[in-house]
């Protein structure tokens, strides 16, 4: 066998590996951690950070304020279900971000929203 076909050979077995574990991440992947964002117009959003093409957060839930419930002063909405039919995604512009933070696997936010009651009242909310 010559010298080319040893470097082809090696090539395709790299792009092989390399292609398996792009479908692997992509099918199985890692779960990507909840981060919150804070933005200079006062809103706070919740959700998975993307910074490629643009910086986005992807499953998208936005904290509100309920000033005639006293109760329950705020509330957790899933972005997608405003009155408007938003995406579940949502792109930020960095000069309007105050600060972000990666949100603990114990968090409170995070063991609401992977609540089934939680998953059932918002998706029940605008529809």
């Amino acid at each position: 066998m010559s010298k080319l076909n040893k470097i082809l050979i090696l090539i395709v077995v790299v792009l092989l590996v390399a292609l398996a574990a792009v479908l692997y991440w992509q099918k199985v992947g890692f779960e990507k951690p909840y981060y919150a964002v804070y933005l200079s117009t006062g809103d706070l959003y919740f959700g998975k950070l993307s910074y490629f093409p643009k910086f986005a957060l992807k499953d998208v839930y936005l904290l509100q304020q309920n000033p005639d419930d006293q109760q329950n002063p705020l509330s957790i909405t899933k972005f997608e279900n405003a009155f408007w039919g938003p995406e579940n995604k949502i792109y930020l512009n960095d000069e309007e971000i105050v600060w972000k933070t990666k949100l603990r696997k114990d968090s409170q936010f995070l063991s609401a929203i992977k609540n089934p009651q939680f998953q059932q009242s918002t998706s029940t909310i605008n529809n």
